[in-house]
């Protein structure tokens, strides 16, 4: 899988651009706030239906401007397919010509793998980090886990509506059970989604850091969750409704869910060095590769953000070279070169590419 052309109008700081990628190395240089990055949300958004910084759609749309266009044309083993998002008032996305109603049209058609500076705050950061990281992985494979996502996420903040209409209006509480039977419904099959994906992590993640750290470190993973049958969450929220009513919001579920990587049998979160989280962030993404293309059948695409700035040459060229035949999108603020690496540099200055 790779992407042939990338277009855009009025997205960002760019005007209008148009980039023919290669299905290898492709190389966005240039000092910072220049749109290096943008070039990389422009894809994420073609693969996701949004971006992985900004909140708001409209804050892709370039300043005084009333619209903003993304088409990307890729190439897979089986098929060429074009994808154009248009962000206005409201968001229209395109399927090789065609209108679609749902996300999870979208979702499977581009397979991104994404690697920023901030995603060492995956390992570093709160649970909410390390559960999108999940969900971006999984809703690429499996579109239909975005859909049972959403459902009990809005059924959970109809629930947080419902116990602060109790708290505040004193509302029969018994109402809950409505809410209570939804979100243990979802939270299974959620659950079910997450864990198949955790294993297959944990199965992948171990070798690829023992060859990353020359056998010098083992990584572990445990996923934690509170949601591992029906009965289970059927019992806490009954146990914890009285603390949800009193809090007025929803204090266990599979919103809640998290793991934790150890290295040589410590915490990493707590003990591990920076040096640790890079290589194991590293190992993390790589494993994420090899899921998905064992799931898909071919290479997804790689997008690198600022990469070079968390690693050093070492990591740099051994991560390089664990990725060939995968079409790999680069920003970073000077050129690169690696050996036996064919790369096609762009030179990204003011919203402009050459």
């Amino acid at each position: 899988m790779w992407i042939s052309k990338i277009k855009i109008n009025n997205f960002r700081n760019y005007k209008q651009e148009e980039i023919k990628l290669d299905k290898n190395i492709n190389l966005f240089y240039g000092e910072n706030a220049q749109g290096k990055t943008n070039i990389i949300e422009a894809i994420f958004l073609g693969s996701m239906g949004k971006s992985f910084r900004a909140k708001k759609d409209k804050e892709m749309i370039k300043l005084n401007s009333e619209k903003a266009e993304v088409e990307i044309e890729y190439k897979k083993s089986n098929r060429d397919g074009k994808i154009k998002i248009e962000l206005s008032n409201k968001k229209n996305i395109y399927l090789n010509g065609i209108k679609i109603k749902k996300l999870s049209q979208l979702l499977g058609n581009i397979n991104i793998i994404i690697f920023t500076p901030d995603d060492i705050n995956i390992l570093k950061g709160s649970p909410q980090n390390r559960r999108r990281f999940l969900d971006i992985m999984i809703s690429q494979l499996k579109p239909n886990y975005m859909y049972h996502l959403n459902l009990y996420l809005k059924t959970l903040e109809q629930r947080n509506n419902y116990l602060k209409q109790i708290r505040e209006e004193r509302k029969d509480e018994n109402l809950l059970d409505i809410w209570d039977e939804k979100l243990i419904e979802e939270a299974a099959i959620i659950y079910q989604y997450r864990k198949e994906y955790m294993d297959k992590i944990k199965e992948k993640i171990k070798k690829i850091h023992q060859e990353i750290t020359n056998n010098k470190e083992e990584i572990e993973i445990e996923y934690l969750s509170e949601c591992q049958t029906k009965e289970n969450y059927f019992k806490i929220l009954k146990e914890r409704r009285k603390l949800d009513m009193i809090k007025g919001f929803t204090t266990k579920g599979i919103h809640r869910d998290d793991f934790v990587i150890y290295i040589n049998k410590k915490q990493l979160d707590i003990y591990g060095s920076q040096g640790q989280h890079r290589t194991a962030i590293l190992s993390l993404k790589l494993s994420e590769l090899n899921i998905v293309k064992e799931e898909i059948g071919e290479e997804p695409i790689l997008l690198l953000d600022d990469f070079m700035s968390e690693l050093d040459e070492k990591r740099i060229k051994s991560f390089l070279n664990k990725i060939e035949n995968t079409q790999v999108i680069i920003t970073c603020t000077e050129k690169i070169d690696v050996e036996n690496k064919k790369i096609l540099i762009y030179n990204v200055k003011e919203g402009s590419i050459n």
